[in-house]
């Protein structure tokens, strides 16, 4: 979004409220003059009735055919302009007015975004304040140069607040939207290369063992005992193969894979592909049992911090232990490694590159435990302390 730009709104119907607002106050101002017998003479009425209440007439129509033509910049210059009008033809509305304007600022800073709003807040000051001195109204003299420096800082702060407050509400709605997003892109994702996986590994695999057992049972009614022993021996070799890929599937897909496998036993089972992948032993020592969100929290943290010693750290042995503290659980990940050298791995912010390190402050944090890690060349120790027993939070902070 431009910097100058209006923030994106998600619902329109504060926009027509706000036209509704803005046509109830010119005329209950009416009202209220006629039922105190116009003290302040035609004038008033006049700009009220001529003015006022046709421009919200307007925009409220404007508002309710289009609202997003409703939310342009010179609606705000308009509003400024009537009610600059209305104390020019009235000047003892000085304080209502005034009121009113910072009403109308705050709103429209609101719509328009910080920038938008304090170019607004300048605009209504300068128009106000020069109603004022081109008629001034029951206040003058040192007391009016006071109230009108208060008024002009209070349109500055006003549309300051409220448009970073609309800035920081949009920026959050964003992210938002963008987390959902990469959340259903990463669902289909996964169920994508679930299907994958199944089609390509253990259905032909399962094809295979059939075809195996059905030339074993013809093998058996020839009486070729050989080859049937032969042929069962390779089908209970491929159905092997297949449980351990579905378990190391399943460990990849989530927590609940922890209901039935320890941290350790995960670990364990990496450590083949890591040796492989990086050419890096590792070792583990990790008795602990833990609640299965928090292992496999555990379990991640643990992935990448081993990634990062055998890829980034050029690592030769990793140890991996985890230590029940009694009120806390202690992983550590140590390295033989070249370290983060003068880089700060917990630094803020993170810089591009440094996502893993990201995602295992975030895991870490959402199990209200603590992260740390201590560098040095030929040395990088990883540390995560969390609740023993404990579960994610279910809100960030």
């Amino acid at each position: 979004m431009n910097a100058f730009g209006r923030p994106p709104i998600d619902s329109m119907r504060p926009v027509v409220s706000f036209a509704v607002v803005r046509l109830l106050l010119p005329v209950a101002a009416l009202l209220a003059d006629a039922i105190l017998g116009f003290p302040e003479g035609a004038a008033l009425p006049v700009i009220l009735a001529a003015a006022a209440i046709p421009w919200a007439v307007a925009v409220l129509y404007l508002a309710r055919r289009d609202p997003a033509s409703a939310l342009t910049p010179f609606i705000a210059a308009g509003d400024l302009v009537v009610i600059a009008a209305v104390q020019l033809a009235a000047p003892e509305t000085y304080v209502a007015t005034h009121f009113v304007a910072l009403l109308f600022i705050g709103a429209h800073a609101h719509f328009q975004g910080q920038r938008r709003g304090v170019a607004i807040a300048a605009f209504g000051a300068a128009l106000m304040i020069g109603a004022t001195i081109i008629r001034p109204g029951p206040i003058r003299g040192d007391q009016l140069a006071f109230y009108e420096t208060v008024f002009a800082v209070s349109c500055f702060a006003i549309a300051a607040v409220i448009g970073e407050l609309r800035g920081v509400e949009t920026a959050g709605r964003l992210r938002a939207r963008e987390l959902s997003r990469r959340t259903i892109v990463g669902e289909d994702e996964v169920r994508r290369h679930v299907a994958d996986f199944i089609h390509d590994g253990p259905v032909q695999e399962l094809i295979g063992v059939d075809l195996m057992l059905q030339g074993a049972q013809k093998a058996a009614d020839r009486g070729d005992v050989a080859r049937t022993n032969e042929l069962i021996g390779q089908a209970r070799e491929l159905a092997e193969g297949n449980i351990r890929a579905l378990r190391d599937e399943i460990v990849n897909l989530g927590p609940y894979a922890f209901e039935e496998l320890s941290f350790e036993i995960a670990v364990e089972r990496c450590i083949p592909v890591w040796r492989r992948r990086y050419g890096c032993d590792v070792t583990v020592d990790a008795d602990v049992d833990l609640e299965p969100q928090v292992a496999n929290d555990l379990f991640r943290i643990t992935q990448e911090a081993v990634a990062n010693a055998c890829k980034h750290g050029e690592s030769r042995d990793v140890a991996v232990t985890l230590e029940d503290r009694g009120a806390h659980a202690i992983l550590r990940v140590t390295d033989n490694g070249k370290g983060f050298g003068d880089v700060d791995p917990l630094g803020p912010p993170f810089q591009p590159g440094h996502i893993g390190l990201a995602s295992m402050r975030e895991r870490t944090e959402m199990l209200a435990g603590s992260l740390d890690i201590a560098t040095s060349p030929g040395k990088t120790e990883v540390i995560v302390r969390v609740p023993t027993g404990g579960t994610r939070r279910r809100n960030r902070r």
